[in-house]
C-alpha cells in the first residue's frame, strides 16, 4: 500500500482566526480516507489546503513522498489530485461528451486547421463511463436530463480518464435521495478498486462508514482523531462526529419533549 498524500499536524490561520488545525492524516492509493464534520467543521478548508487554492500555515503537507506547498489548483491537478465540487463544473444543456471533455477534446487535422473528433470523443466518453459501471444510452444526450448521481459519476469518470491519482469528492451525496446515494457509493468504491486514493468529504457517517478505510474527523476547525476502519465502530464514528456529550445532551431533551407530549 503506497501513501499518496501524508499530512502531519497541518493547519490554516487567517490572521488571529484558526480555520483548521491539528490534521493529521494518510491517504493511501486503492483506499478511501473520509474527512467527516458538521458545517464549519474545517471540510471546506481542508479541501482548499489538499487541491492547492490555499497553502497550509503550519505542519507538512507530503505527496508522493515529497514536501509540497502547491500554489494553484492547476499545480495540484498537475500532479494528479482532482476535486471534484458539490456545485459540480458542468454545462446542463451540453452533451454528456461535451461535459465529460470540457475544451479537452480530441482532435484532427493539422494546425492551423484541427476539429474535434466526435467519434473519437463519444467513444471514449461511453468506453470510460463504462469502466466505472455507468450505462449512458446517448452521450449526446444534455447533461442535464441525467439524475444527480449519474452526473456525479461522469465528473468522477472524467477525472480518472485525465489521470487522477488522488480524487477529492466533496459532500457528493448530500443533495440525493437514497437511491442515488447508493449510485455515487458504488463509484467512489469503483474508484478506490481502480488504484486511486479518495478523499470523500461528508458530514454523514452512515454515508461514509461502509466505503471508508480511515475516518478523519473535523469539530470547529480541530481534529478529533485519525482512525483506521477497524478501529473505530458506526456509532463511535457518529458520537465522536457530533461530540458525544452534545449529542446525548440533544437526545435527552427529544425524549422529554416526546414524553411531555404525550
Amino acid at each position: 500500500m503506497s501513501n499518496l498524500i501524508e499530512l502531519d499536524n497541518v493547519g490554516k490561520f487567517y490572521g488571529n482566526i484558526i480555520a483548521l488545525k491539528g490534521v493529521t492524516t494518510t491517504v493511501n492509493a486503492g483506499e478511501v480516507t473520509c474527512v467527516l464534520g458538521d458545517n464549519g467543521a474545517g471540510k471546506s478548508t481542508l479541501i482548499k489546503i489538499l487541491s492547492g487554492v490555499h497553502d497550509h500555515s503550519e505542519g507538512t503537507y507530503v505527496f508522493e513522498g515529497e514536501e509540497c506547498a502547491f500554489t494553484s489548483p492547476r499545480q495540484a491537478l498537475d500532479r494528479g489530485i482532482a476535486a471534484v465540487y458539490q456545485d459540480l463544473a458542468m454545462v446542463p444543456l451540453m452533451s454528456v461528451w461535451r461535459n465529460f471533455f470540457l475544451g479537452a477534446e480530441p482532435t484532427i487535422g493539422r494546425w492551423p486547421i484541427r476539429w474535434v473528433n466526435k467519434t473519437k470523443a463519444k467513444s471514449i466518453a461511453k468506453e470510460e463511463m463504462a469502466k466505472m459501471g455507468i450505462d449512458i444510452r446517448d452521450t449526446e444526450q444534455p447533461v442535464g436530463t441525467l439524475s444527480g448521481g449519474e452526473r456525479q459519476s461522469v465528473a468522477i469518470a472524467r477525472a480518472v480518464y485525465f489521470g487522477a491519482k488522488v480524487l477529492i469528492l466533496d459532500e457528493p451525496t448530500s443533495a440525493l435521495g437514497v437511491k442515488q446515494s447508493g449510485v455515487v457509493l458504488r463509484y467512489i468504491v469503483e474508484a478506490r478498486n481502480r488504484g486511486l486514493g479518495v478523499i470523500f468529504i461528508t458530514h454523514n457517517p452512515s454515508h461514509a462508514y461502509p466505503v471508508g478505510d480511515r475516518f478523519l474527523i473535523l469539530n470547529r476547525g480541530h481534529s478529533m482523531g485519525n482512525f483506521a476502519k477497524e478501529d473505530i465502530t458506526l456509532s463511535e464514528l457518529t458520537q465522536l462526529m457530533a461530540g458525544g456529550a452534545e449529542l446525548e445532551q440533544l437526545q435527552h431533551e427529544l425524549e422529554q419533549a416526546v414524553s411531555g407530549r404525550g
